[in-house]
């Protein structure tokens, strides 16, 4: 199927899975998987669009400079985040921000419709779901949630950066108390063994096939 294909489909049932920055999403996003549902990541959609040799890797080079690329051609990714998470300077995420989404949100629509169409429904990972306003692409919104101070030790530890930087890149995103807001369901997010949340995914997973099932008919 074909992306004019694609697009004539109808879209599945989807349930966006979002969260803070390192408050466990592809973990739980794991479990969803081990069941045989179907998951859009666009945290990948993002790396896929930007591969070596891509017009927009082209278009952030020309526009953040030429040291955001590495040797091999691909995007150094720390040099960019140092770069557009500048406590200092907030345009240059706006911008980062204005020249990424479109392709994005046509990626992510295009993957949700192919990949659901022999299931029940999609889990979109969409970490920035809020932040860019996507909650038209799903159906009902499961929030990863994670107490403030186990977020910024996994942030810091994640990607061996500084305080101040793991500081400036939670604060970029909603608040916390926004997303529990927001949600439709929940999952708490904690450095217990991954198996033990997989209870809470099966109850959540068996409501999300009979909404699919009783928004089909």
């Amino acid at each position: 199927m074909d992306t004019t294909e694609a697009e004539n489909q109808k879209k599945p049932f989807v349930v966006g899975l979002t969260g803070g920055i390192a408050c466990g999403k592809s973990s739980i996003a794991s479990l969803f998987a081990s069941l045989g549902v179907p998951v859009v990541d666009a945290d990948k959609v993002a790396r896929d669009i930007v591969d070596v040799g891509s017009p927009l890797l082209k278009i952030l080079a020309s526009e953040f400079g030429a040291d955001i690329i590495n040797e091999d051609g691909s995007l150094n990714r720390r040099k960019l985040r140092e770069i557009v998470f500048d406590p200092n300077d907030k345009e240059k995420l706006l911008v980062l921000n204005s020249l990424m989404a479109p392709a994005i949100h046509k990626e992510l629509k295009r993957q949700i419709v192919l990949k659901g169409q022999n299931a029940d429904y999609v889990i979109a990972m969409i970490p920035l779901l809020f932040e860019h306003k996507l909650e038209f692409l799903v159906d009902r919104v499961l929030v990863v949630d994670v107490d403030d101070d186990l977020q910024l030790k996994r942030v810091i530890a994640r990607d061996n950066i500084s305080a101040e930087l793991a500081r400036s890149m939670i604060e970029n995103q909603v608040s916390r108390e926004y997303r529990v807001k927001k949600a439709d369901d929940l999952i708490e997010s904690d450095d217990s063994p991954l198996d033990k949340k997989l209870n809470v995914v099966l109850k959540l997973h068996n409501e999300y096939k009979q909404l699919s099932s009783q928004t089909n008919n």
